[in-house]
């Protein structure tokens, strides 16, 4: 089985940042990561993508935190980060770590983690 693990998360003020941190493991099995990326959820709010990025190292943002975070990878250890910066009181919710993978199938699988809480507040 596929275990996808999100670490990092904290209090912080606005204005704060942090490094959220990926790892996904897959003992004993073939596991192909394709892309890996973070959502969130806030209270009373749709689960939203936040940012991945692909094998080959491309991007996508949400306008919201657009030019504020900053998705990275680091394929040989099967983990992905976020660093957060410039927080506001709305980025305030679950942030989930996302992974695309095959695990010897032709179609791709989502994976989540359990989710490491940001809270921003004064």
């Amino acid at each position: 089985q596929v275990q996808v693990v999100e670490s990092g998360g904290g209090l912080v003020q606005p204005g704060g940042s942090l490094i959220l941190s990926c790892t996904a493991t897959a003992p004993g099995i073939i596991f192909s990561i394709n892309t890996m990326g973070w959502y969130r959820q806030a209270p009373g709010k749709e689960r939203e993508l936040v940012a991945n990025i692909d094998r080959g190292g491309s991007t996508n943002y949400a306008n919201s935190v657009r030019d504020r975070f900053t998705i990275s990878r680091d394929s040989a250890k099967n983990a992905a980060y976020l660093h957060v910066n410039n927080l506001k009181p709305e980025d305030t919710a679950v942030y989930y770590c996302n992974v695309k993978g095959t695990t010897g199938g032709i179609w791709l699988k989502d994976y989540w983690g359990q989710g490491t809480q940001v809270t921003v507040s004064s």
